[in-house]
């Protein structure tokens, strides 16, 4: 039996060439990331493993054995409105969702973007971001939901407040 650390917490894998997406939804019982295409092109089961994306449709629990596993469940520091992540709360205030299938896989998508760069262009957005699929088409308000979280994990005093 596997040992892996998901969301902060170590949980107990049967089996190492398990689906990581299955054994988040299934054994787990966390279904945020999503099973939309199943060859890790849509983006909608996007996790970070130790702080960057990852499709957990196309990896083994195996592959993941020994890093930091992050699920959109395990963003929040808490249950409440209050409590969300800043780039959960720019994809709030934007109004960055349509009919949300897909919007935890970019969320994610975005916050291994910022881990690695504080302020990207607009074009590192759209690159860091371009295989992740919206069937309803909120593409522009998704990038204004990463340029808003990015000013707010800076701290940037004009980042905060309603939609645009």
């Amino acid at each position: 039996m596997l040992t892996v650390n998901v969301n902060g917490e170590e949980r107990d894998a049967p089996r190492g060439d398990r689906n990581l997406l299955s054994f988040l939804r299934f054994d787990l019982g966390l279904t945020g990331a999503k099973y939309g295409c199943g060859e890790g092109l849509c983006g909608a089961c996007t996790v970070l493993v130790d702080g960057q994306p990852l499709r957990s449709c196309m990896t083994t629990v195996g592959a993941v054995a020994g890093g930091d596993v992050t699920t959109i469940e395990g963003l929040a520091a808490g249950a409440t409105f209050e409590d969300l992540h800043p780039v959960q709360q720019a994809f709030v205030d934007e109004q960055a969702m349509q009919c949300g299938y897909c919007i935890p896989g970019f969320i994610m998508g975005t916050v291994g973007l910022l881990n690695r760069e504080a302020a990207p262009s607009s074009g590192q957005v759209r690159e860091a971001l371009a295989e992740h699929m919206c069937r309803c088409g909120t593409y522009q308000r998704i990038e204004r939901a990463v340029e808003r979280a990015a000013g707010l994990m800076r701290g940037d005093a004009g980042a905060a407040g309603g939609a645009s």
